[in-house]
């Protein structure tokens, strides 16, 4: 069957496909490059020079200093925390806020949209909000991560959005059936919802995974820290003595190397495989809030 597209569309789309092809090489490689290296042999990496397409001999030596070292574990344990506890908080009250404001009978709903919008553009800053920390009593605790984020204002939006496309017909018979508000929201508004609130629970996720520049603020306890943080310490103040301790002194710095290679993968690699998971939600969920009004 002769291809109805005419000559001119065909180079487009060859010139849309190599340029995302491009795109996406330059996306993976520096991905794939922290892989072959942390498995690379640490002197053999250190001698490398130019592209790396695979491993430079193989070792785990790496891997296995990074798993001995107490902070990464204790890291892994406190950031399981801030993202299991932050992400349900998160999704409960933006669920609730959403709802409220979802629903066309709330007085002055224009008004605290308004409002909460204006959160968006201006902010108290920096200082502010470690005084507000401060003074709350949340400072060097793990609730100074999570109580002044607990609700974001573009997922909020998002969410409401999808929340409004619920036919009202379906709320007012649960309402006639005898449903509070609560019941309505979890076993109606909720269930019809499910691709944006995945959506909404991966963009809360990531934020605390990822989290690490409020820890640096509010928290001084180590005991506390995040697994961001203690990956900022290794790679960028070279806080790796405590897991090159036994190695030669030749071996140490090539190891060294490896070890932030082999930090990288640790702390980004559950992060990465969540979103297979919930990728056949993410672009429903997005276009459900986004397009709605």
């Amino acid at each position: 069957m002769k291809s109805s597209k005419s000559l001119g569309e065909r180079l487009f789309e060859f010139f849309v496909y190599i340029f995302l092809t491009l795109l996406s090489v330059v996306a993976v490689y520096p991905l794939l490059y922290v892989l072959l290296a942390s498995f690379s042999d640490p002197t053999l990496i250190m001698r490398h020079r130019g592209l790396l397409i695979w491993p430079q001999g193989y070792s785990i030596a790496a891997f296995v200093a990074v798993f001995k070292n107490p902070n990464i574990l204790n890291g892994y344990k406190n950031t399981g925390f801030y993202v299991i506890v932050g992400t349900f908080l998160n999704i409960f009250l933006t669920s609730l806020a959403a709802y409220a404001l979802s629903r066309k009978s709330l007085q002055m709903r224009g008004l605290i949209m308004k409002i909460m919008v204006f959160t968006m553009v201006f902010q108290g800053g920096m200082i502010p909000a470690f005084l507000l920390v401060n003074k709350l009593g949340l400072f060097n605790s793990r609730w100074s991560l999570i109580l002044p984020v607990l609700i974001n204002t573009y997922n909020f939006i998002i969410l409401r959005t999808a929340f409004a496309a619920v036919p009202d017909s379906l709320v007012e018979s649960a309402r006639l059936d005898g449903a509070n508000e609560f019941v309505i929201l979890f076993r109606v508004v909720f269930p019809l919802s499910l691709p944006t609130i995945a959506v909404i629970t991966l963009f809360y996720a990531v934020y605390h995974w990822n989290a690490w520049f409020n820890a640096s603020i509010y928290l001084r306890n180590r005991e506390l820290f995040p697994l961001q943080l203690i990956l900022r310490e290794i790679l960028i103040q070279n806080e790796v003595s405590n897991m090159t301790t036994g190695s030669a002194a030749a071996d140490a710095v090539p190891i060294g190397e490896t070890i932030k290679y082999a930090s990288i993968i640790v702390s980004t690699l559950p992060i990465l495989l969540a979103y297979p998971l919930l990728q056949r939600y993410f672009i429903k969920g997005v276009m459900i809030g986004a397009v709605k009004g």
